[in-house]
């Protein structure tokens, strides 16, 4: 039957063209997003986990710049120790060297303690200025913490984070502290320490000469300890630069996760959109034939 009041096909029509244009403009806002899941509406699941991955990996970007400032910290460190070590012309190695010179026999040391202090001096303002960011391992004082911790990664399992962290003993790196306890302020039980040993008023007597057998066993002692801590701090600097390049392979991995769950394939898209657009257009063109069917019934009255 022809009905003025009840058009069935303008009907069936213009549900067709709501729902293609409710899917163009879903397509139209994944290509604009770059998401086909940019809100929770979108998938709930997928998107609460995608924004519990963003933050995981807002977390390991911070990891990322700690690790650098660890990273610059212990360079600074590790390079004042090893200038502290010197070679023949500088710090405990050129000491040694003065010290075995003044084991011989009739030779002017008051001279050559003009070159060991000049040395210790030079020792001493190495391991002060050896300061990154307001610490300084070598150099301490009272208020220094015994330990630091160096932020090394993060982790979450559920909803646990575990944050790691390399551990440093102050006590294994300091040559110089408010107490006198360092490597090179530290004095025997009968001898003065690296850092205020004096050879000026020794002779060729065979008690300063068992004197200078001790400086230089003690220099030699304190240049295997120096070492060792510049040996150490090399370790946590490699530690730290593996770390370093896991976070970031870490971060990579993570980004490529997220983009599995929520990224448009932007192929599938384009190919939708036009699809979807042919479709609208039939659409119009098939609610405005049927909303002039109305127009027959006219001649019914003629």
């Amino acid at each position: 039957m022809s009905s003025l009041l009840t058009n069935s096909t303008a009907m069936t029509a213009l549900q067709t063209l709501r729902s293609v244009s409710s899917q163009l403009s879903t397509t139209q806002t994944r290509i604009s997003t770059g998401q086909r899941v940019s809100t929770a509406s979108d998938n709930a699941a997928y998107w609460s986990i995608a924004t519990s991955m963003r933050a995981d990996n807002a977390a390991l970007s911070a990891v990322s710049d700690s690790l650098g400032l660890s990273a610059a910290t212990v360079d600074t460190e590790y390079t004042a120790l090893t200038t502290v070590i010197g070679d023949k012309d500088s710090g405990l190695t050129k000491l040694q060297s003065l010290l075995v010179e003044a084991k011989t026999a009739g030779i002017d040391r008051s001279k050559i303690q003009a070159d060991v202090t000049q040395i210790q001096q030079q020792m001493k303002a190495t391991a002060s200025a050896a300061t990154f960011n307001g610490i300084n391992w070598l150099s301490t004082s009272a208020t220094t913490p015994t330990t630091f911790s160096l932020v090394s990664s993060y982790s979450r399992v559920g909803g646990t984070p575990t944050i790691g962290s390399i551990t440093v003993t102050t006590a294994n790196y300091s040559l110089y502290t408010s107490t006198q306890t360092g490597i090179l302020d530290t004095a025997g039980s009968t001898s003065p320490s690296i850092n205020t040993m004096s050879i000026s008023a020794l002779t060729d007597s065979a008690a300063d000469q068992t004197t200078l057998d001790g400086y230089i066993a003690q220099v030699t002692a304190g240049i295997n300890s120096v070492a060792s801590a510049a040996a150490n701090l090399g370790a946590v600097k490699n530690r730290l630069s593996t770390n370093t390049d896991f976070v970031k392979s870490l971060m990579d991995s993570v980004d490529r996760g997220i983009g599995q769950l929520v990224d448009a394939d932007m192929n599938q898209e384009s190919t939708r959109l036009s699809a979807l657009q042919v479709q609208q257009q039939l659409g119009v063109q098939a609610l405005s034939i049927a909303n002039n069917s109305s127009q027959s019934i006219l001649s019914l009255f003629r």
